[in-house]
């Protein structure tokens, strides 16, 4: 099964970074304010960029490694992933 390690944009230009096997339902959850309680009070615009890896070990390390970083660097990290795909 994959698991996906994503970053959400919220109406306020603020990032949340989350985890799941299911991105459609999952980003369905936030946008209906069913998701994390930080989506809850922040509306969700829409996903930046999300990551697919193998097992939920491996998205679980990704997700902490991301949510360590400031935003500035989840934006160049933004920012490279889409020149990467070519976006």
């Amino acid at each position: 099964m994959n698991w996906y390690v994503y970053i959400l944009r919220c109406e306020d230009n603020s990032l949340y970074t989350g985890i799941t096997n299911n991105l459609e339902k999952r980003y369905q959850d936030h946008c209906e304010k069913k998701g994390a309680k930080y989506t809850k009070s922040h509306l969700v615009k829409k996903i930046e960029i999300f990551f697919q890896v193998n097992n939920r070990s491996e998205a679980s390390k990704l997700e902490y490694k991301i949510k360590k970083m400031d935003k500035k660097s989840k934006e160049n990290l933004i920012k490279f992933k889409n020149f990467l795909d070519g976006k």
